[in-house]
């Protein structure tokens, strides 16, 4: 009896350099369960190529002519059963990464990442998961600019509403950056409870992933409560 050989992971490359494409496509190819699909120069051309290639994940630049990675990231996202993205960027301070994750982007690469984090952080989104670490996640959040900061947090608090009293000490804690053991031991809940707890805090909330939790909290002033 033969086992099937899973399926490899379908990407899109979107960046306006031809050169950045190109060294992503070798890279990526030297994976035997990744594949590159199709290659886009800017926003514009991602719609069709994702239902042409059906990609699993996108590889996402953020500033391009036309049509930028944010705009392209906030219009994918919407989409139902949208590919997950990870946005690609130079500076690992650009408050653009920042608005594409809030826009569901599943992370960010800094286009001199090693080849095999790259690699890495594909299997890991194609899977469901962030490619940002807590400490990422918080140097990020640092880099908002205040201005709007009391619209923000009445928009998160009027959204917060929405969660039981246990939903809400669960994004509190993934807000804080905890892992889902950690916010275990801390909530003395069991892992499967607090995964069922997560799983319906991105329901009721409209979100993508963890991230958008973190970020959610955050602005509602609460990722510092104990």
């Amino acid at each position: 009896m033969t086992t099937s050989e899973p399926s490899p992971i379908g990407v899109l490359i979107v960046d306006d350099d031809p050169l950045v494409r190109a060294g992503l496509t070798m890279m990526l190819g030297g994976a035997g369960d990744i594949r590159v699909v199709a290659e886009a120069r800017d926003g514009t051309e991602v719609a069709s190529l994702v239902d042409r290639h059906a990609p699993g994940v996108v590889l996402m630049d953020i500033r391009m002519p036309v049509m930028d990675g944010l705009s392209a990231t906030e219009a994918l996202r919407a989409r139902p059963g949208a590919p997950e993205v990870i946005v690609l960027t130079t500076f690992d301070a650009d408050d653009h990464v920042l608005c594409a994750l809030r826009a569901g982007a599943a992370g960010f690469l800094l286009k001199d990442t090693p080849p095999h984090e790259i690699v890495a952080a594909v299997r890991q989104v194609a899977q469901g998961h962030p490619v940002l670490s807590p400490a990422v996640i918080r140097r990020l959040i640092t880099r908002v600019a205040d201005s709007g900061h009391d619209r923000r947090r009445a928009r998160a608090r009027e959204r917060l509403v929405h969660l039981n009293d246990r939903e809400r000490q669960v994004a509190v804690a993934v807000g804080q950056g905890r892992s889902n053991a950690e916010i275990a031991a801390v909530l003395h809940l069991g892992l499967p409870t607090v995964k069922t707890h997560v799983s319906s805090i991105l329901t009721k909330l409209d979100l993508n992933n963890r991230v958008q939790i973190a970020l959610l909290a955050h602005d509602a002033g609460l990722a510092d409560e104990e």
